[in-house]
């Protein structure tokens, strides 16, 4: 049978690394960040990725040695010790290694983790921007509570500026992403959750939606556009004068599950993210509920369900003086 030529070896070891590359879904982006938070996320994974690498680059070319020099073949000259077993030596290599370096990567996680978490503030002489975002079906909506305007599936914002981030659904979870900016973050229905970024540099950064929501998620992809403090204030004013009202009938139809293109508003109902997020709390709790008919069938049972709770206690409460005042009266 004719051995496989040193050409084919090489084109199947490159197609081996071309294919874990693209199956690790590492986006080139995360590599190239524009802001701190990007930039600290992208040391540590070169932390974490030179350390595994001290374990993990020395075993596999051992593996290659070994496989290469003990290989089956009539005049192997290979040493013979079946009677080995031990070597203190080698067990204090191969297990104390490893221990070092978890040790240390445990140590360099946590301290990222903390520096890193998402609703800690950007230090920074500027005031942080507050944009709302809510992911709905299949579409952004960002609002500008300070501006009073929205925009749907793109949005911009000063550069070397904090903005903070409060994120919800109003639909079934979704991850906001702007890879060279940060880290994703779930939005969740019935939960306001903060993120801080900021862009050091102007320009448009990709962001999506990376989590999984139904038909058309693939669609959920938004501009994020960093820009001059003049140039933000320029676009305000233009939105203002020029889009249209977001009224609650609006954002009800917008809610609906649909694909739509980049859309700007004037203005939008007062709170409109709080009455989101409120929207799948029941009173007293924080359970999550599908609101709508189901939500006034819920709330009118619980108000039965505590009116007779209190006229039982009432009863309760008048046979105990009746109790009593017979027992009185029978002394």
């Amino acid at each position: 049978m004719k051995k496989p030529s040193t050409l084919k070896r090489i084109t199947a070891a490159l197609m081996l690394v071309l294919t874990m590359v693209l199956l690790s879904g590492c986006n080139p982006m995360v590599l190239d960040p524009k802001g701190p938070i990007g930039e600290s996320q992208k040391d540590l994974i070169y932390i974490s990725t030179l350390l595994c690498a001290i374990i993990i680059v020395p075993v596999l070319i051992l593996t290659v040695i070994i496989v290469w020099r003990y290989r089956d073949k009539p005049d192997n000259k290979a040493g013979y010790a079946p009677k080995w077993e031990h070597s203190t030596k080698l067990e204090v290599i191969w297990w104390g290694i490893p221990i070092i370096i978890i040790a240390v990567l445990a140590v360099v996680t946590v301290k990222y983790t903390y520096d890193l978490e998402p609703s800690k503030a950007i230090e920074s002489e500027k005031e942080p921007l507050t944009i709302e975002v809510t992911s709905l079906d299949w579409k952004w909506l960002f609002t500008y509570p300070e501006q009073g305007i929205a925009t749907v599936n793109y949005l911009k914002f000063p550069e070397d500026r904090p903005i903070k981030f409060k994120l919800t659904s109003d639909a079934p979870m979704n991850s906001f992403w702007i890879p060279e900016l940060g880290g994703q973050i779930y939005t969740m229905s019935g939960m306001a959750m903060t993120l801080y970024l900021q862009a050091d540099e102007p320009g448009v950064y990709y962001g999506a939606g990376a989590n999984f929501s139904g038909e058309h998620f693939g669609k959920m992809r938004f501009d994020a556009t960093a820009i001059s403090d003049e140039e933000f204030e320029s676009w305000v004013q233009e939105v203002k004068g020029t889009s249209e009202i977001l009224t609650q009938d609006g954002y009800n139809k917008l809610s609906e599950q649909s694909t739509v293109g980049e859309v700007s508003y004037s203005a939008f109902p007062e709170g409109l993210f709080d009455s989101i997020v409120m929207k799948y709390v029941t009173p007293g709790s924080s359970g999550h509920h599908h609101g709508g008919e189901e939500e006034e069938k819920e709330g009118e049972s619980a108000e039965a369900q505590q009116q007779v709770d209190q006229n039982k206690m009432s009863m309760d409460m008048e046979t105990n003086e009746t109790n009593h005042e017979n027992h009185a009266d029978h002394q």
